[in-house]
């Protein structure tokens, strides 16, 4: 079936087109025609899309001729080229009205296809002179131009079609973040609701059950606050405004490191997490950061990790480096997912139903980056490892100016 074109976009396309005119001219040139055009023609309408005039035959682009009046109608009708040296000798058109109506003599029009077989119009040229244009060469000629042309207009609206689908994807990519963005800030409130009520909760005289619970349901709710601060991170990040780091020495990190285990134990009581934690130095970072992609590890070697065998957690700090790096066993990660596994909204396809939005490894990853550090990975048969790692030299930078002076 052709395609259904939009008439104007179709005389907007041909006139943008520098190299439309180029082979026009060129047609004016290699045959001494004084007018040449690409004329958008359909049953009621024949309109200039472009034009070479050099005889002021007085048409230019979006002028319109009544189409019955044509030439170009019947070439349209029959589809077929109709080639005239001089219409004073030729039989056919001598005494037939369109040359006697535009006063030409030499003629020559053929049709347009475009690549789905439909017409679209004409490569036409006339002059008030006879010309010699029943010729191999010219015709040959004349017949690539035509097809040139359909190239050039299919190619157009394969480019027009792809950034109106790049306009579309930009919004609806636009829509999403923004509900995205409401959607976790909204979702704030209720969970701090929770968290505030939990903890009048544990307040109480507890029996042993309840207060394993209450441990179970508080674990949850932080799980659910790290996803709401993920998306909210991926929203800033998409937005063009990043994730915020905001860098300062501190003696804090190894004590908030360890209260990151101690919240998330409970939404995994089975399963075992020894953490070996030696951060003595002074660390320059952004702690609620570090603590965000330490917890971000954690919960995804807690959902991905063997529940039979221990997360292994090791963090190191000196003077000049800090290193952090989570260790779960299971089943590898597999090749083809190792370029995409810090991307956002990217999870295994063996796990669908696991918990996560994809979005975890991804803040963790800008994170590292805003740190100018690293996050890497090394996955094998017998355990997984992710491993952060930074410089600390600022630090050591202080602590030497302070020492020396």
């Amino acid at each position: 079936m052709a395609k259904q074109h939009d008439f104007q976009v179709d005389i907007d396309a041909v006139g943008r087109s520098n190299a439309i005119l180029t082979l026009l001219e060129t047609v004016t040139l290699a045959t001494g025609m004084g007018f040449a055009a690409v004329a958008r023609v359909t049953k009621s309408r024949w309109v200039t899309c472009r034009a070479v005039d050099r005889i002021s035959f007085g048409l230019s682009p979006g002028d319109e001729l009544e189409v019955e009046s044509t030439l170009c109608h019947e070439v349209r009708q029959h589809d077929q080229e109709i080639v005239i040296d001089d219409v004073h000798t030729d039989p056919d058109y001598v005494n037939h009205h369109c040359p006697a109506r535009y006063g030409f003599r030499g003629y020559i029009s053929v049709p347009i296809h475009l690549a789905d077989g439909s017409f679209f119009g004409t490569l036409c040229a006339i002059d008030p002179n006879p010309q010699r244009v029943k010729d191999d060469r010219v015709l040959s000629m004349f017949r690539l131009f035509a097809k040139m042309i359909g190239e050039i207009l299919d190619a157009d609206e394969a480019l027009s079609e792809s950034r109106n689908a790049l306009v579309q994807e930009r919004r609806l990519s636009k829509v999403q973040e923004q509900f995205i963005a409401i959607l976790a800030h909204d979702l704030r409130n209720p969970v701090n609701a929770v968290t505030a009520g939990l903890r009048l909760l544990q307040r109480r005289d507890l029996d042993d059950r309840a207060r394993e619970l209450v441990d179970l349901m508080r674990g949850s709710v932080n799980r659910m606050g790290l996803l709401i601060e993920n998306l909210l991170d991926q929203a800033r990040s998409r937005s063009g405004r990043g994730i915020v780091v905001e860098r300062m020495t501190t003696h804090g990190l190894g004590p908030a490191l360890e209260q990151i285990i101690a919240e998330l134990q409970p939404t995994a009581p089975d399963q075992e997490i020894v953490a070996h934690i030696d951060v003595p130095e002074a660390v320059d970072c952004d702690v609620s950061r570090v603590c965000q992609l330490f917890s971000n590890l954690l919960a995804n070697a807690v959902t991905h990790g063997a529940s039979n065998a221990p997360i292994e957690v090791d963090i190191k700090a000196s003077a000049s480096d800090f290193r952090l790096s989570v260790a779960n066993s299971g089943a590898r990660i597999p090749d083809d997912m190792m370029p995409n596994l810090f991307l956002p909204f990217e999870r295994s396809n063996d796990r669908p139903s696991r918990e996560g939005l994809g979005l975890g490894l991804f803040i963790a990853s800008e994170i590292a980056k805003g740190h100018g550090g690293t996050l890497s990975v090394t996955s094998d048969d017998d355990r997984t490892v992710f491993t952060f790692e930074m410089s600390c030299g600022r630090v050591a930078e202080a602590e030497a100016q302070v020492s020396g002076t």
